[in-house]
């Protein structure tokens, strides 16, 4: 199954969305995108199929910069504001399956504020490529604010990820109660690995662990 659909973000406009679904799917994903390029970028479109095959529900959607043309991302309020809608209309759509959020880079680093103070119930967070930190300025701040989710959490980063200093990432997951860090050797922060896309592998880790959540 494949739709296009549009949601509407409160004073933000239609935002497109588009489902990839098999038969009788087992799990839901909502796949944010992140800074750099939109819901049709190679990367988003590659995962989306490769989740599909593994039995998932999968929406990706744009945010309203990237909807509207814009390179500039959305402010964290508006970011949010964008996924709240989106993850009411998956709710909607698709009401008794599990239901994960995950995020590519930007896409994913606003669903975790998201979950913060989320209506809708999800099973799990799954981020590939968190962005720690600007290149080259380690730091933790923009992982103040994970303690307080109280949903699993996955994280898959690629060792040459430059928004990820290893040894802070891990040491942040390490004092989460309920994280995960994968890490895929080699990989930058595009998942790119001798010039391929690491999607295959990214679908594996995350039916896996969405697998033990149950």
């Amino acid at each position: 199954m494949n739709a296009r659909e549009k949601v509407e973000v409160a004073g933000h406009g239609m935002v497109s969305v588009e489902i990839d679904a098999p038969d009788q799917p087992g799990a839901l994903v909502v796949l944010a995108h992140g800074a750099g390029a939109g819901m049709h970028h190679a990367f988003m479109k590659s995962l989306a199929l490769e989740l599909t095959a593994r039995n998932f529900a999968v929406i990706r959607f744009n945010f309203p910069f990237t909807e509207a043309g814009r390179f500039r991302p959305d402010s964290p309020a508006v970011a949010i504001q964008a996924i709240d809608a989106v993850a009411h209309y998956a709710a909607v759509r698709f009401p008794k399956l599990p239901f994960f959020l995950t995020g590519k880079s930007f896409g994913g680093r606003m669903a975790s504020h998201w979950a913060l103070n989320a209506a809708i119930p999800v099973t799990g967070l799954v981020f590939y490529g968190f962005p720690l930190h600007p290149a080259n300025k380690p730091d933790t701040r923009r992982a103040a604010h994970l303690p307080q989710i109280q949903v699993p959490m996955l994280f898959v980063q690629g060792t040459k990820d430059a928004l990820a200093e290893p040894t802070l990432l891990s040491e942040v997951v390490g004092r989460l109660p309920n994280a995960r860090l994968e890490w895929i050797e080699g990989a930058d922060h595009g998942f790119l690995l001798r010039k391929q896309m690491q999607v295959q592998v990214l679908a594996d880790l995350t039916a896996s662990w969405c697998q033990e959540l149950g």
